[in-house]
This record gives structure tokens, C-alpha cells and sequence, in this order.
């Protein structure tokens, strides 16, 4: 109470020596100006108006001298929770919160304050004052609690700000120079108190800006994909189109061919009684080929074990019809979507079908693994049996396909006339979105 007198004493003879200083500043000024007939009439309004006009100017500096001479501050915590909430009821939250780090200081005579805001299971800086000399205040700093940040060498006292048991945010002051009075500790205490409502606002602009910004990520991630899953599929249309000219344009050719011949001898002259019999049964076994044929390209289209059993028991039925031994091992825990099991289906029974297509003695080895999010394939081959630019030539669309759907594939000689190729896939090509909607939307615990 007696610094309190002592100063609202002294900040008194101060503004009155300010106020006589002005005065007889202006009564010299305005006698030389006016002459001495006309001082005794203006002089004391010309005087009032500049002491009453300056006064907003030096009263701020009068306050600062009177609390680093007496030690007491004008700044109390129901004037600094004013300014504060003045300064975010005139502006945005981003001023708002230098505003409060600046009425802290000023309040508590600190020559630094921060303000921390708690963002998940971090404190990061938010406002600072004085600024930083640098300007660098883009780039806040964090900690990862209260304890790391009253450690800081620039920190001598933290008080938390809490919105029931919700860690909002944390008042910070450094007083190097100066001891650090209770009547700080209280001061810093009301307005962490008076600050939470404050700052609730603040902590849940900020959760639902950041789940914002999170969903159009996912958006983004999303479109993503499904322009992968168009390419893939249009890279298959275009295999699918290559295989069946392929297969049906010399077969269909060749069964017009014998067709029509069977029909010339069925129409001509009498002759060889068995002829049109012969070209009959040389154009069923021909269309009986067409036919097989036709059954493979739908096996390879959409294999009934690849859709019953995973691509294991698929790769597994292929091995059984490759003159070359291979060894499978390996394979996916549980199911995956059809996008995932097919692209790495495809990419590896084409790599089987052109690796094992001869006969050789050293097996083929094949291992499927899924781990750490990504579906994985490995194929060892000890013996290249081609150039491994081949290879690469061969398996370009399915490549290409893989790549479609998010995937890369990697080819590398061992040196020994052997090679590796490894294939990775996600496991889910469409962003993983942790029940989006309500539960993102939902509040925590406050």
C-alpha cells in the first residue's frame, strides 16, 4: 500500500512538473509572438491546449519511470484483461495475441513475454514482446511442455492457461535484471484466469483450421487416386485390346479360310467324298483353339482364384503351368482391395510367365510380403535368361499399370548373370480418412 501512495505521489509532482514546464514554455514562446498586451488573455488557453495535447503522448513514459523507481505498476489484471479483450474485439485473433503478450510485459515489468498456445501435445509460440530483433516471427518456436519451456534460459516464471482441466495455453515473462515480486506472480495468475475463455477461441480456430486444411489434403489425395485408378484401367483396356487382336485376328482368319473351303467342296463338282468332312473337322479344331485361347485371356483378365483366394493361390495356379521350377513363398496377412491384389498380380505373373517361360534347372523364387503399409513383391531370378533391357521392354505396361495405381517397380543385375526385381504397392489407394465426418467434427474434451 505505501509504494502504491509513494507512487501515485510521485507520478503526480511529475505530471505536474510536466504541466509547468509546458506552461512556461508557451508563456516564453507566446510573449515573444503575441507581445505583452495580448499574454495575459491567451497565453493559459495556447498553454492548456499543448500540456492537454501532449499529455497522452508522455503520460505512457511517466508510468514506465515512476514503476522502474518505485518498483509499482498502473497496469492491474482487470486493466490488462480490458486491454486484451479490447484489442481482439477491434482486430483479428493474429493481433489480438501480440496484444496480450504486450499488456503482460507492460503489466508485470518483464522485458519478455510470450505467449504459448498448446497445439496437440506441443507449446508453440504465438506472440512475443518485444519482438524479436530478426523479425523472424514466421517461424515459432516449440517445446514439448511446461517443464522444457520454464527450463528455457529466457523464462523465469510460466503460468498455465487452463479451460477446465484442457491445457490452452501458457503465459511466459523473463525479468533477468529485476526480481520477480508476488504481485507478479498474482498479476500473471488473473490474467491467465481471465485469459482461457479468451484463448478457447483461439485453441479452436486453430483445431478447426487444421482439419480443414487435413481435409482438403484428403480431398486432394483422393482425386489423386482416382485419376490413378482411371489410367490403370485404361492401360489394361489398351493390354486387354493388344492381347485379343493378337490371339483372335490369324485364328479368325485362318477358320474363315477353312470355313470356306469345306463350303466350296460341299458346293462344287462331285469329288473326294471326305473333303468337306476334313475341312469341317480341321475348322472345329480350329475354333476349339480360338475358344481355349479365349478361355486363358479371361483367366488373365479376372482369375476366379485371384477373386477367391488372394494372388498367392492365383500365382500359385500359374506355377503349375510354367515348364520352369518356381518357388513361392510368402504372401499378404489378410485381404486387400481388388485394385491392390490384381495390379501386383498382373506385374508378377507377367515377370513369371517371361522369366519361367523356358525350361531351366535353377528355380524361379517369388515372395510376397506385406509390411508397414506397402504390399511387396520380390522375384530372384539366378539366371537371367534375357537381357535385363528386355525384361524392362516385356513388363512396360505392367509397369505402367503399377505406376498407375501409386506403385514402383525396380530392376537390378547382381553382376553373377542373375537379377532382382521388386515391385512395391499401398495397400490402400484411396487416402485413409479415420471416420471423416462426425468424429472429425466432433469436440474434444474441453
Amino acid at each position: 500500500m505505501t509504494r502504491m501512495i509513494v507512487a501515485r505521489v510521485l507520478r503526480l509532482l511529475l505530471v505536474g512538473c510536466y504541466v509547468a514546464v509546458v506552461f512556461l514554455a508557451v508563456l516564453a514562446v507566446a510573449g515573444l509572438v503575441l507581445g505583452a498586451e495580448r499574454l495575459d488573455l491567451l497565453a493559459p488557453f495556447a498553454a492548456a491546449l499543448v500540456a492537454a495535447g501532449g499529455l497522452g503522448l508522455v503520460l505512457p513514459h511517466i508510468d514506465r519511470l515512476v514503476g522502474q523507481l518505485t518498483q509499482h505498476r498502473q497496469t492491474t489484471p482487470y486493466s490488462a484483461l480490458a486491454a486484451a479483450a479490447a484489442r481482439i474485439r477491434a482486430g483479428t485473433l493474429a493481433e489480438a495475441l501480440p496484444g496480450l503478450a504486450e499488456v503482460l510485459a507492460e503489466g508485470t515489468g518483464a522485458q519478455r513475454a510470450v505467449l504459448w498456445l498448446a497445439v496437440s501435445d506441443r507449446l508453440v509460440s504465438a506472440a512475443v514482446f518485444p519482438p524479436e530483433p530478426d523479425g523472424n516471427t514466421a517461424t515459432p518456436h516449440t517445446v514439448d511442455n511446461l517443464g522444457v519451456l520454464l527450463a528455457r534460459p529466457d523464462t523465469d516464471h510460466v503460468v498455465p492457461v487452463l479451460d477446465g482441466p484442457v491445457l490452452r495455453a501458457a503465459l511466459a515473462i523473463g525479468k533477468p535484471d529485476v526480481p520477480l515480486t508476488p504481485a507478479d506472480q498474482q498479476l500473471m495468475q488473473d490474467v491467465a484466469n481471465g485469459a482461457g475463455l479468451l484463448l478457447r477461441g483461439v485453441a479452436l480456430n486453430t483445431e478447426l483450421e487444421q482439419r480443414v486444411r487435413r481435409a482438403a489434403e484428403l480431398a486432394a489425395q483422393l482425386q489423386e487416386s482416382r485419376q490413378r485408378l482411371t489410367h490403370a484401367r485404361e492401360v489394361e483396356r489398351r493390354r486387354l485390346v493388344t492381347e485379343l487382336s493378337h490371339v483372335t485376328t490369324d485364328r479368325l482368319a485362318a477358320l474363315h479360310r477353312d470355313l470356306a473351303a469345306a463350303r466350296a467342296a460341299l458346293n462344287g463338282p462331285p469329288g473326294d467324298p471326305e473333303q468337306p468332312q476334313r475341312g469341317l473337322a480341321k475348322a472345329r479344331a480350329g475354333l476349339d483353339e480360338l475358344l481355349e485361347r479365349f478361355r486363358v485371356i479371361a483367366r488373365g483378365v479376372y482369375p476366379a482364384v485371384l477373386r477367391d483366394q488372394g494372388p498367392v493361390g492365383a500365382l500359385d495356379e500359374l506355377v503349375a503351368d510354367l515348364p520352369r521350377p518356381v518357388q513361392l513363398s510368402g504372401g499378404p496377412i489378410e485381404r486387400l482391395d481388388w485394385e491392390v491384389e490384381s495390379g501386383i498380380y498382373y506385374l508378377t505373373a507377367s515377370a513369371m510367365q517371361h522369366l519361367a517361360g523356358v525350361p531351366a534347372e535353377e528355380a524361379l523364387r517369388v515372395h510376397l510380403e506385406h509390411a508397414e503399409g506397402r504390399l511387396t513383391v520380390r522375384i530372384t531370378d539366378p539366371a537371367l535368361p534375357t537381357p535385363a533391357g528386355e525384361v524392362r521392354a516385356a513388363l512396360a505396361d505392367d509397369v505402367e499399370r503399377l505406376a498407375a495405381l501409386g506403385g514402383d517397380v525396380e530392376l537390378t543385375e547382381d553382376g553373377k548373370g542373375g537379377a532382382l526385381l521388386r515391385a512395391t504397392l499401398p495397400d490402400q489407394l484411396h487416402p485413409a480418412v479415420e471416420q471423416l465426418g462426425l468424429r472429425a467434427l466432433a469436440p474434444g474434451p474441453r
